[in-house]
């Protein structure tokens, strides 16, 4: 076998908070990691300094959040092209495209195969491994189909009540082959349930065939599947950076096999304890984040909704406004939940579409950015959480945030990071970004009182 390179995995995440994901998935797991906001350079990460040493103190794989699924195809080419140029310099065992875990993507929008054509320009595509499911996310994949569980119920992904009905990408198809098959001409070779309990010699044989740049799609009902995609993913290494396509779930299973050689050390995380201050700042609208930011009222929190009306008319009287009544509910000693959409139901949503259209993210996006600055220059001991991925990218660029390593678990997907940022001021700030989907009802309250789940 040829000498590892000192890098395990370089990763990029098709959406903004759906990347600290995989670095949270490494950190656990024993593989310290940290997430650049930009492409790096190759010095930046080879000399990069972890503020906190979760996982191990010597730096083993690096990310960058990206935008690209947002994007139509001919946009993701421009961004993702110099994105990969420049991570291929910096020489790792493999490079993951990171996707969601609900596949969220169509020919349209966040073509997953666009992706993979760009990503093996600079990485060897021989083969494509390929994980969707992430049993500790409940999302599974039987016989290719994906399945995700809300509470406990479990539905087929094309009857999901949200993914199937995501503004979107609205998930149409749950076999995974005939969704991807409508973005991308490469096959599919399958190991499924059944397969993956055959002999270890046989699976191997089955993955290490497959040399025709075609995807082989893991099958991922339990743990143990990930931990065998790992295994095979590990022991099939050919020397190259290789290109890994899917969700957290193939980082865990890569990450946990290493952990089990006995090269990394188990991770033991207690948290940074309760916080003086926090801050939420809400441009989603999923029913979640409604249900979290409501539970929340009732331990301290208070919800401020951003008005619709006097943000239309004039976007810096409001800002102030926000920023006014924020400062006023922490310094009453409670915590302030900043938002523009109360649910998926929330009439502002409308109005707010009808005036801005396609824009309605970015200035919703830099209204946010904006409030939290302004809050954050005044206040001190803060810990900060941002709801949604396109709020999330403008907030960090406000408060200059280059890069972001792990602190605590506080549900899966959406961890509480440390900033690293060019201003002194938000150097050091203890920061969530969250997706609307994640998280329990108790979501903001676990932020606040700052414990490892």
């Amino acid at each position: 076998m040829s000498k590892r390179n000192k890098l395990l995995l370089s990763f990029y995440g098709d959406d903004f908070t759906g990347s600290t994901d995989v670095m949270e998935t490494l950190s656990m797991n024993g593989v310290p990691a940290v997430l650049f906001l930009e492409a790096p350079d190759p010095d930046e990460v080879l000399q990069f300094q972890l503020k906190e040493n979760v996982g191990g103190d010597q730096l083993r794989a690096f990310g960058v959040a990206g935008i690209a699924r947002s994007l139509p195809p001919n946009e993701m080419e421009k961004e993702l092209t110099p994105v990969f140029a420049k991570m291929r310099q910096i020489p790792a065992d493999y490079f993951q495209y990171k996707v969601c875990s609900t596949l969220d993507s169509s020919p349209e929008i966040g073509n997953i195969g666009v992706a993979t054509e760009v990503a093996s320009r600079f990485f060897d595509a021989s083969r494509i491994p390929m994980v969707i499911g992430a049993p500790f996310l409940n999302r599974f994949v039987v016989f290719s189909n994906l399945f995700a569980r809300i509470d406990d119920t479990t539905y087929r992904l094309d009857r999901h009540p949200v993914m199937s009905k995501h503004p979107v990408t609205p998930m149409k198809e749950s076999d995974i082959r005939l969704h991807l098959g409508q973005q991308s001409t490469r096959g599919f070779h399958t190991l499924d349930v059944l397969q993956l309990e055959a002999g270890d010699e046989a699976l191997a044989k089955r993955y290490q065939d497959v040399k025709d740049g075609s995807f082989i799609l893991f099958d991922t009902l339990t743990y143990d599947h990930l931990d065998r995609a790992g295994q095979l993913m590990y022991e099939g290494w050919k020397g190259n950076s290789e290109l890994l396509v899917g969700s957290s779930g193939i980082t865990y299973g890569l990450a946990r096999h290493i952990q089990s050689l006995g090269s990394e050390n188990p991770v033991s995380v207690k948290g940074p304890g309760k916080a003086a201050n926090v801050l939420v700042v809400s441009g989603s609208c999923s029913p979640i984040t409604s249900l979290q930011m409501h539970a929340a009222e009732k331990s301290g929190f208070q919800m401020i909704s951003v008005d619709v009306s006097k943000f239309l008319d004039d976007t810096e009287k409001e800002v102030r406004r926000l920023a006014s009544e924020a400062s006023k509910v922490m310094a009453s000693g409670h915590h302030p939940i900043i938002f523009s959409a109360d649910g998926p139901d929330d009439p502002c949503i409308s109005k707010v579409k009808d005036k801005l259209g396609d824009q309605t993210s970015q200035v919703i996006g830099q209204l946010f950015a904006n409030v939290v600055t302004s809050i954050l220059v005044e206040a001190s001991d803060v810990r900060l959480v941002v709801v949604g991925g396109d709020t999330s990218g403008y907030v960090s660029r406000s408060l200059e945030i280059y890069a972001l390593e792990m602190l605590c678990p506080i549900a899966p997907g959406a961890p509480l990071c440390v900033a690293h940022s060019r201003s002194t001021d938000f150097d050091g700030l203890q920061i969530a970004l969250k997706g609307g989907q994640n998280g329990k009802a108790d979501y903001f309250h676990r932020i606040l009182e700052g414990k490892a789940t």
